[in-house]
Formats: structure tokens, C-alpha cells, sequence
């Protein structure tokens, strides 16, 4: 049965509801505030005013406390300046009471006020005088100071880290570790983090003021309540003292206690390390993790508890506590030790178990030989928990992703990593096989991290200098706590998951021509016959062969085009192939045919194409030169005299060179007969160049010659 429609209800519920989001709240709060500066308050109000500002000072402490990270309580700068505002209205609203009705009584300014000048500081004006100063001078000079000064460092340092860790960001996602939306979320909480620190920074200034508007404060109380207790209500001096100082103490002692319970958790959030951990649960691991500590604590007390004169039962009492802390700790270290032997005796145990085992088989099959891997990866034995995923070992995940990555952007599916330990390895060793073959190889740090040098850096850090497996850039292995320090000096610093993962990646661009084979070539046939049967069934092998078609695909990996458009390839082969059966010929009319996806891989979506072209009379000694080779046989090579060669190399560096000074793509535009031969000589030199032909270019493109080589 349905309720009754009620609007009047619904509004109420809705305005209820806009209030507990926050949405009046806040505003409601600052409009109080307002009030409290002009409007006068009864005491009844101060009361629950004063008992409402303790109560908001503990819970920003206690949050304070309990957030895992800085960024858990982004909100703070924001709480601590509502806050201070707030606490500050109450002193205004405060002394407008105590001075309009302090002749009257203790009472007179409510009852917290008065609970605080009598209870708390004995009804002693002079105890609570130096009280107060002494709570001023700890929020003021102690926790205000050293917090402004970690915010402002702080601020500084993450403003400093903040190329560094985009450039981390980039790098684990160009090798495919993490997805665009992990990246922008990482790139969101560094910003964030930014302006945190920035907001602290300027926030610790509210609590610095309102200390000094404390002392302010108190003294005109002070003086303005003498002049009017003994001027306007005929009080005696000593009379208007007592009761215009306790007042003023009071109010200040109200109000000074929960500034300085926000000052300590401003100075608690700026110097939590950015660790997911509570913070009891970090003092604990990190106070507590070795019995040392306390064993030599636990003497020292002990020896001071027995000097004569010391009290004996506080010492003594605290050394057996450490002591006991102490013992407990061992003990629990000594049965995780015995239960890790226990362990490995199991273990070696079971191998043994298993060996003899292996033992006991007679004959040996087809089953006992091992076909070669495609693509292989050996680690030493203490990089077995990297891949380990119950020890948590990261490298499968991002292996896993780097060919997900990988075989979107080429067009097949990348084979399997196949992993397995080898002993013959260093213990902090790898190597890479490709069918076989080790293509790659380097010792890594699995309890360090790599600090890389990309060019520029602003100083010098301790650690383990080495090279970059995959890049060969400079490098150091770096603590993990150095980490930070290391992003402000402008390194890119990666964890060794990391390290094996892009190197891997890396020889995987380079190589993916290799693991093309014709089982995956089928399978692209059987996926676009889908979609275009004809052209399938017309192609293999009443068109060209399953070799030829495989041995196009692999020139076109071999210079960086991808096979995703595998019907574009398909229809330019079918179109060119009874004009010539050559994979190399074919190769250059399916080029042609992708010319978009390959100026667009080298330019993106520019209009405008800078190119490096040959001088004409160097491109007709080439052309000459290819004519000799097609003559002798050797259609894909040319023939020239060693000097003239080592010329060309290094006109080529050069014009490369320039190039990249100038952030331009190295590109080299040739006539087609030249383009071929071109790329097979640049490919065995230290040339990092592309070579297009002029039928390549787009129709909507517009080339622009940079420079000539001759």
C-alpha cells in the first residue's frame, strides 16, 4: 500500500538531507560565526559553543590520527581555518560577555569559562597567567613553528618531485604496466598532493596567528575589564583583578586548549609519511620490529633504579616493562624463524621426495624433449619470488600486460613468456630467449630500486652505479627510502619488477618479426574470413602462398608497421601479386597501401611532413648502384666503394642528429627503388631513422625537405 503523497514532507526530508551532505551545513556554520562577532550571546550559548569547539578539536585530532595517508584528510586545511575562525568568534562573543558582566561573578561569562578559572588553575590567577603563557609558548613557538616548517618543505620538495614522478607515470605506461585510467588517477593524487602541502603551508599560518591574537586578546581583556570593573561598577582594584583575570584566563585557557589540539594535528598530518599503514600499526612495526632497542633501554633503567637517591619503584618498574617487551619479541621472532625452517625442511623434503621419483622412470619419450620456447625468461634463484604470486611477485601482471599491450598495437596475439629458475645464473640475474637464443641479459637489485638518469639531473645520489637494461641510459640502484630525494634530483625511478618488465617489452618491439609464424598468420586468416571470406579463400593459396604472405607480414614488423588492418594488406597484395610473386615487391605496394598508419605512427596528426632528402647527384650514384646489384643478382643490396659508404653513414648521423635537436622525427624520403636498400644499410649502421618513399606520403600531406644528404 503506497504512503501518501505529502510535498510539505518531501521538502522536509529534502532540506534534511541537503544538511547532512554538507550542502547547509557549512554555510550555516560560517553565517554563525558572523553572528557571534556582532550579535551578543547568552552564556547558556557560550556554553554549548565552548563545549562544541573541544568537541571539534578531538575529533580533527583523533582523525588526524587515524588517516592512513596525508591525502585521507585533504579536507584539513579547510577544517583547521573554519575551525580557527570559529574559535576566534567565540573569543570576541567571549569578551563582550566577560565585559559587560564580569562585575557580577565567576559565572557571569557561563559556566565553562568559569570551570576553567576555577577548577582547572585552582582559582589562582597567577597559576593560570603562567599557564596560559606556557600553553602559548608550546603552540606558539614548539608544535605552530616546526609544522609551518615541515608544510613549507614539503610543499617545496613535492612541487620539486612532481616532473619525476610524471615521467615514472609515463614510463609504466608506454611498457603497458598500468592503463590510461590508472595513470590519470596517479597523475590526479600528485596534483592533489601539491596542493595539500601548498594549503598546509598556508594554513599553519592561522594557527600561528591566533596564538599571537591569544596574548592579544588576554591582555585587553585584562586591562579593559579593570578599567571598567573599577571605573563603571566602583569595584576595588584588587577586587576587579580577581574576577576580571580569572574570567580572562578561563576564556583563554577555553580557547588556547583546542587551538593547541589542532596544531598537533596539523603538525601529525605533515609529518605522516605518505604510507598506507595507521599510524599505530607504523610505530609499532618500526618502534618495535627489533628487541635491541629495548633490551639496552631496559638496562639503563634498571642501573639508574639502583643508584641511591633514585626513586627505585618508577625506574625499576619501567626497566621490567622494557624488559618484558623485550623477551616477548624474541620469542615471537625465534618461532617465526622455527616455523620458516620447518618450511624449507618440508620442501626439501618433497624435492627429494620428487627426485626420487623422476628417479624410478625407465624410459624416456618424446614427452622428455623440450620444444624451444619463443619467448623465454631465466631468473636466478633470489629473484624466484618476483614471480612467485604467493610471495607477492608483481613480474607475471606486468609481463601478462606488455604482451596484452603489445599484440594490440602489432596485430597478433604475442606468445606466452615461459619462466623457469636457473641456477647457473648469478642469484640476482636474468636472460631473455628468443627461440632460443638469449637476447638479452642483466643483474638487477630485487631490494633496491633503479634510479635512471633521462639527460638532465640536478645532483648526485649514493648507490650502485650500473646501466639501464633496456635503454642503456645511466643508472643507479638506490634504496627504496631514497626514492623521494631521488624524483627532486630529476631521476625516473622504477622498482626491479619494473626493470625486467620494459626490457622484456623492449626486445619484444625490436624482434616481433621473429615469433610471427604460420600458425598465427593462419589465425588472422580464420578471423578476417569472418568478416571478408571472399578475399580469404581468393588469396591463400590461389593468390600468393602462405610463405610469400608470411614473409610480407614479417617486412612489414621488421620496420615498425603494424597488421592490424589485415584486409588493406590482403586487397594490396591481391591487386600486385600477378604483376610480381617477390616478397619484397609486395612489401612495398602493401606500404603504400598503409601509407596513413604509417606517416601517422611517425607524425601523428600533423599536416606538415619535415623529411631529410638526398642530394641528386648521391641519389643518382645510388640509383646506379642499384642497377649494378639487380644486374649481379643482388636485387636488395648495393654497391658501394668503402669511403663513399662511411660518408653516407655519417652525413645521415648528422642530419639525425639534427633532427632530434630540433624535436622533429628523423625521416628520410627516397625514390621507391632506393627505399629497400636504403633501409637494410641504415639498419646495420647506429642510424636511428625511418625511410619513406615518395609514394608513401599522403595525398593531404605536405612535405617540407629540412635538409639534404650528399
Amino acid at each position: 500500500m503506497n504512503a501518501p503523497h505529502n510535498p510539505g514532507t518531501q521538502s522536509q526530508l529534502a532540506g534534511l538531507g541537503l544538511f547532512a551532505q554538507g550542502n547547509l551545513g557549512v554555510p550555516v556554520l560560517l553565517v554563525t560565526i558572523l553572528g557571534m562577532m556582532i550579535l551578543p550571546v547568552p552564556p547558556f550559548l557560550l556554553d554549548v559553543f565552548f563545549s562544541f569547539n573541544i568537541a571539534l578539536a578531538i575529533v580533527v585530532l583523533l582523525v588526524a590520527v587515524y588517516a592512513l595517508r596525508p591525502l585521507d584528510f585533504a579536507v584539513f586545511p579547510t577544517v583547521l581555518l573554519v575551525s580557527t575562525l570559529f574559535r576566534l568568534a567565540l573569543n570576541v562573543a567571549s569578551t563582550r560577555v566577560v565585559l559587560l558582566e564580569g562585575h557580577q561573578g565567576g559565572d557571569a561569562a557561563g559556566k565553562v569559562i568559569q570551570s576553567f578559572g576555577e577548577v582547572v588553575i585552582g582559582g589562582n590567577y597567577a597559576v593560570g597567567l603562567v599557564v596560559f603563557l606556557i600553553l602559548i609558548i608550546i603552540n606558539f613557538v614548539v608544535v605552530t613553528k616546526g609544522a609551518g616548517r615541515i608544510s613549507e618543505v614539503s610543499a617545496r620538495f613535492t612541487l620539486d618531485a612532481m616532473p619525476g614522478k610524471q615521467m615514472a607515470i609515463d614510463a609504466d605506461l608506454n611498457s603497458g604496466l598500468i592503463s590510461q585510467d590508472d595513470a590519470r588517477s596517479r597523475r590526479e593524487e600528485i596534483a592533489s598532493e601539491a596542493d595539500f602541502y601548498g594549503s598546509m603551508d598556508g594554513a599553519s599560518k592561522f594557527v600561528r596567528g591566533d596564538a599571537v591574537a591569544g596574548i592579544l586578546i588576554l591582555s585587553i581583556n585584562i586591562i579593559g575589564g579593570l578599567a571598567i570593573g573599577i571605573l563603571q561598577h566602583d569595584l576595588e582594584f584588587s577586587r576587579a583583578l580577581e574576577v576580571y583575570s580569572l574570567l580572562t584566563i578561563g576564556d583563554g585557557l577555553v580557547a588556547q586548549i583546542p587551538g593547541l589540539l589542532l596544531s598537533t594535528a596539523a603538525a601529525i598530518m605533515v609529518t605522516r609519511v605518505s604510507d598506507a599503514k595507521d599510524m599505530g600499526a607504523q610505530i609499532s612495526a618500526q618502534m618495535f620490529d627489533s628487541p635491541k632497542a629495548l633490551i639496552v633501554a631496559a638496562c639503563i633503567l634498571g642501573f639508574m633504579g639502583i643508584i641511591p637517591g633514585m626513586p627505585h619503584v618508577a625506574f625499576l618498574s619501567l626497566a621490567s616493562v622494557c624488559g618484558g617487551i623485550a623477551y616477548i619479541i624474541t620469542q615471537r621472532k625465534n618461532q617465526v624463524e622455527v616455523d620458516r625452517v620447518e618450511l624449507e625442511q618440508g620442501q626439501q623434503l618433497q624435492e627429494k621426495k620428487d627426485q626420487l621419483k623422476a628417479a624410478e622412470v625407465p624410459e624416456i619419450g618424446w614427452d622428455d624433449v623440450q620444444p624451444v620456447d619463443a619467448i623465454g625468461l631465466e631468473v636466478g634463484y633470489r629473484l624466484i619470488p618476483m614471480v612467485d604470486k604467493s610471495q607477492g611477485g608483481e613480474l607475471l601482471s606486468r609481463i601478462k600486460g606488455i604482451r596484452k599491450k603489445l599484440s594490440q598495437e602489432v596485430g597478433f596475439l604475442i606468445p606466452s613468456v615461459h619462466i623457469r629458475d636457473n641456477l647457473d645464473l648469478m642469484p640476482t640475474a636474468y636472460r631473455i630467449s628468443l627461440m632460443g637464443v638469449a637476447a638479452g641479459e642483466a643483474e638487477v637489485y630485487p631490494d633496491r630500486e633503479l634510479a635512471i638518469n633521462p639527460g638532465q639531473v640536478f645532483g648526485k645520489l649514493d648507490g650502485i652505479p650500473t646501466t639501464d637494461p633496456a635503454f642503456g641510459l645511466d643508472a643507479l640502484w638506490i634504496e627504496p627510502g631514497m626514492k623521494d630525494q631521488a624524483q627532486t634530483l630529476g631521476y625516473t625511478v622504477v622498482d626491479t619488477s619494473t626493470v625486467i618488465a620494459t626490457h622484456i617489452n623492449q626486445l619484444l618491439l625490436k624482434h616481433t618479426h621473429e615469433l610471427l609464424g604460420h600458425d598465427e598468420v593462419q589465425q588472422m586468416l580464420d578471423i578476417l574470413a569472418k568478416n571478408s571470406p571472399k578475399l580469404v579463400e581468393h588469396l591463400v593459396p590461389e593468390t600468393v602462398s602462405m610463405t610469400v604472405l608470411l614473409n610480407v607480414l614479417r617486412n612489414l614488423l621488421r620496420e615498425s608497421v603494424p597488421i592490424r588492418d589485415l584486409r588493406t594488406i590482403a586487397e594490396a597484395i591481391s591487386s600486385n601479386a600477378l604483376l610480381s610473386q617477390d616478397s619484397g615487391a609486395l612489401t612495398a605496394a602493401v606500404r603504400t597501401s598503409l601509407r596513413r598508419i604509417i606517416v601517422q605512427n611517425i607524425y601523428g596528426a600533423e599536416s606538415i611532413l619535415p623529411a631529410i632528402a638526398l642530394d641528386p647527384a648521391m641519389e643518382q650514384i645510388l640509383l646506379k648502384s642499384v642497377q649494378q646489384a639487380q644486374q649481379s643478382g643482388f636485387s636488395d643490396d648495393i654497391v658501394l666503394e668503402p669511403g663513399l659508404a662511411e660518408r653516407l653513414q655519417s652525413a645521415l648521423i648528422e642530419a639525425a642528429k639534427r633532427q632530434e635537436v630540433a624535436g622533429k622525427p628523423s625521416v628520410l624520403l627516397v625514390s621507391a627503388p632506393l627505399r629497400a636498400v636504403l633501409v637494410k644499410f641504415i639498419r646495420h649502421t647506429a642510424v636511428e631513422m625511418q625511410v619513406l618513399s615518395y609514394a608513401e606520403i599522403p595525398d593531404d600531406k605536405q612535405i617540407t625537405i629540412e635538409s639534404t644528404v650528399g
